[in-house]
């Protein structure tokens, strides 16, 4: 069994990965081609470009490298052609994965194509699922009330669990060691997560280390620690050589080592300012209470902020069904409130502790692992 994987960006690579190694609990003679990052090609993936050509987000971003994005399209597109796999499975990044699956299927291969991570409909752009039709043969759900909504719209999609419940979480001895490591003592610790993109850490650093200012200005005792995502940890530690509180900034390294520091990182900070996405339910897992922030490009923001359904983008508070989670998005993305937020979240670190349990609860936190219920979901229906 042969299977093309394509991943755009960190979060799709890890969903990859443990569906790679679920597929190969099952099925050992499987064999993978795609595109992929660092996880994937642990589990033994030879991409055939970086994946960090893909890792483009927001109208005005995605316009500035139209050209080079067009390029790597047809380049994986013919590659699948070429490689005539008996799976096609996008993984995230649906703007792109599914215009590579649409072409395949439009040039009449046989292949079968499975998208792993069902659109958002139920948050914003709800026309994207007649556009499915046709196109994935399968879609697999990270979260528990998609697959109806699919159904309904006459696309197959299986709930498979969020990878977040399977992560492990570092106890509270290995967070104690955390800090006495760096020298944290018992300060207050603020754990600065300003995203994994380029033009993410760009639009957000500078904010960021002005919101830590305000901060520190009424607690001076605060630390902060920054884990690097791996794309922009050269770029990260440039932008926050200036802030006024500087952080530990912890650089990404793919060894279980490097991994264990940052789970601990996650476990001995008292609070959280993240950039939106998956990492406020890395957060969860970790029982570290948060505040989420997030900002794009004008046109980016006057075009997403018209199609979002909900009044809420964190996930934390979609899936717990609260707002228990704050955010500053767009234009209330500014230091003062977020400043204003993390100081009231410090002061009272138990508000969101049910939200976030009853989050991992409803994402099969008690079930099997999610990369194994992916593979058992795309072989089911093979």
């Amino acid at each position: 069994m042969k299977v093309f994987f394509v991943a755009g960006e960190p979060s799709g690579d890890r969903l990859a990965a443990a569906a790679m190694a679920g597929l190969r609990e099952i099925r050992p003679d499987v064999e993978f081609d795609g595109i992929g990052g660092e996880a994937m090609e642990a589990e033994g993936l030879r991409s055939r470009f970086p994946m960090s050509d893909l890792s483009v987000m927001g109208v005005a971003e995605v316009l500035a490298n139209y050209r080079s994005l067009r390029r790597r399209l047809d380049e994986t597109v013919q590659a699948v052609r070429e490689a005539r796999p008996d799976i096609l499975l996008t993984v995230d990044s649906p703007d792109f994965g599914l215009r590579v699956a649409r072409a395949v299927k439009a040039s009449g291969s046989p292949t079968r194509c499975v998208h792993y991570v069902a659109p958002t409909i139920w948050a914003w752009r709800p026309g994207r699922a007649r556009k499915l039709r046709g196109v994935a043969d399968q879609l697999l759900a990270l979260f528990p009330f998609e697959p109806p909504l699919w159904e309904a719209q006459g696309v197959p999609c299986d709930f498979v669990g969020h990878p977040v419940v399977a992560e492990p979480v570092a106890t509270e001895e290995e967070a104690r060691a955390f800090r006495n490591t760096f020298g944290l003592g018992d300060a207050p610790v603020i754990l600065a997560l300003p995203g994994s993109r380029r033009s993410e850490v760009e639009r957000l650093s500078v904010r960021f280390g002005e919101a830590m200012a305000l901060v520190a200005a009424q607690r001076p005792d605060i630390r902060v620690v920054l884990p690097a995502a791996g794309p922009v940890a050269e770029l990260v530690k440039e932008l926050t050589a200036s802030w006024p509180v500087k952080p530990v900034v912890l650089v990404p390294r793919a060894d279980p080592l490097a991994q264990a520091m940052k789970r601990a990182a996650f476990k001995a900070s008292d609070v959280a300012l993240a950039a939106s996405g998956t990492v406020s339910l890395e957060l969860a897992a970790a029982g570290t209470p948060m505040v989420v922030a997030y900002d794009m490009a004008w046109l980016s923001w006057q075009v997403i902020s018209r199609m979002v359904r909900l009044d809420t983008v964190t996930l934390v508070n979609i899936v717990s069904g609260t707002r228990a989670v704050p955010e500053f998005l767009g234009p209330a993305c500014q230091p003062g409130p977020i400043a204003e937020s993390l100081l009231n979240v410090m002061a009272a670190p138990d508000a969101q502790q049910e939200a976030m349990r009853l989050t991992m609860e409803r994402l099969g936190r008690s079930g099997d692992p999610p990369g194994l219920r992916a593979a058992r979901a795309i072989l089911a229906r093979a």
